[in-house]
């Protein structure tokens, strides 16, 4: 007879999603005493993976990369989705909730450079590769002079173009190379005071249906308040930006000793303008705090910010 899985997880193929999942899969089976291999791990191809040869943003946002697993997770194929948070819509589907969070990675970009170790040292009018309209923005307010081109696929894959001189160098998130052992690749870390993330920046987010009393059971030893706390912030800043891959957004929580600290930012596309806030407050007032920086920097943008009129 053959034994049902102990629990079922849905996520993409890339390595970075499989490293990911596998990490979930491990914490799950040692919390609960389970061997590994009674979790299934099933790979979904996402409409996000399939398009490389345009900005997503053009293509229908960040949902791409959670539809297909979100609609396998609402049939019941899956039990839980894991998911790079950044990666996650501020508007989930019904009856589907980010239920629990493994700890922060560090949040912080990397520069990957070919000839020259820092951005600063890449010479005038190079072309940087970059699939974030935020990190773009980011580089061109810093090196106006520099070209920023669309830079899609997966990490090893960019890293390679980085080796061949197809671009001058790349900014990846260090969270994701470390996951991947492939921190050693990065020639420049830089400090959130210079480069603020993207929201949910390092957060491994698992998504659960909001009636699946079980499987959120079997997660709950698995979230980090803190980092739960700071994503609640984060996401309601966002969420009343309406973020989404159109518009250039920064934003980063960290919980120190019971209390929150929060910085957010908006640019345009091009660098040429933005515009940042701060709040501090209790982590109960979290997603308060986002809305209040969100509702800020909202009235602040001048009329077309976000269309880029």
């Amino acid at each position: 007879m053959v034994q049902s899985p102990f629990l079922r997880i849905g996520t993409r193929g890339s390595a970075l999603a499989l490293a990911q999942a596998h990490e979930v899969r491990t914490r799950l089976a040692h919390a609960h005493g389970v061997d590994e291999t009674a979790i299934d791990i099933e790979i979904i191809k996402t409409s996000g993976d399939m398009i490389q040869d345009r900005p997503l943003s053009e293509a229908g946002g960040k949902g791409l990369f959670t539809k297909e697993i979100e609609e396998a997770l609402i049939s019941g194929a899956i039990d839980l989705a894991v998911h790079s948070s950044k990666d996650m819509p501020t508007q989930l589907p019904d009856g589907l909730g980010l239920t629990a969070f493994l700890a922060r990675e560090d949040v912080r970009d990397a520069f990957i450079g070919h000839a020259v170790a820092r951005l600063v040292d890449l010479p005038q009018g190079a072309v940087i590769g970059s699939a974030s309209l935020r990190r773009q923005a980011q580089i061109r307010r810093e090196r106006p002079d520099l070209s920023a081109v669309l830079f899609r696929g997966n990490v090893p894959t960019r890293l390679d173009k980085v080796r061949r001189g197809e671009v001058a160098g790349t900014l990846l998130a260090l969270a994701g190379l470390k996951r991947l052992g492939l921190a050693a690749a990065a020639t420049e870390i830089i400090g959130t005071d210079r480069f603020l993330p993207a929201v949910g920046q390092g957060a491994i987010g698992i998504e659960t249906r909001l009636d699946d009393v079980r499987t959120r059971d079997l997660l709950a030893p698995l979230n980090d308040l803190a980092t739960e706390m700071a994503l609640r912030c984060e996401r309601a800043f966002l969420k009343v930006l309406d973020g989404s891959c159109r518009t250039p957004i920064a934003g980063l929580a960290v919980v120190r000793g019971g209390t929150l600290h929060f910085d957010g930012e908006i640019l345009r596309p091009d660098g040429g303008e933005s515009f940042g806030t701060s709040r501090q407050g209790t982590t109960a007032e979290a997603e308060t705090l986002g809305r209040d920086a969100g509702a800020e920097l909202k009235a602040r943008a001048p009329a077309g910010f976000f269309t880029g009129s």
